[in-house]
């Protein structure tokens, strides 16, 4: 794929939703399960963000059939076999919140040089 076209693929996808963001960087750290997902959602987001059950797997099936998450193939040796299937974070997955976490960097950089933003304040 040339890299026009592989750049065209990955902006496509941009700008993310909050909610997909922080779905994506749950899955970046490692697979996990759905109920896993949620709640490393409402830990990252500082409970800002309380994903549904419903709408994740929404959510969960856009991002799959976007080709951004797929459904991991094994899961850990001591897990509890009545957890659901857990996912995985693919390339293009990655490619995608590495834009995304890039786009959201320039706009953080504008408005500095603007001076709207005080990260001393940042909480």
């Amino acid at each position: 794929m040339t890299e026009t076209i592989k750049s065209a693929a990955v902006e496509a996808h941009l700008p993310l939703k909050p909610v997909v963001f922080h779905i994506l960087l749950a899955l970046a750290e490692h697979d996990l399960h759905g109920y896993g997902v949620i709640q490393a959602v409402r830990e990252r987001s500082a409970g800002r963000i309380q994903l549904q059950t419903g709408p994740f797997y929404r959510h969960l099936r856009k991002l799959m059939d976007a080709g951004l998450v797929s459904e991991s193939a094994g899961r850990p040796a001591d897990d509890d076999p009545r957890r659901g299937a857990y996912y995985h974070l693919s390339a293009h997955g990655k490619e995608v919140i590495s834009a995304e976490a890039d786009r959201l960097a320039g706009l953080v950089s504008a408005s500095e040089a603007l001076g709207l933003t005080d990260r001393s304040s940042a909480k």
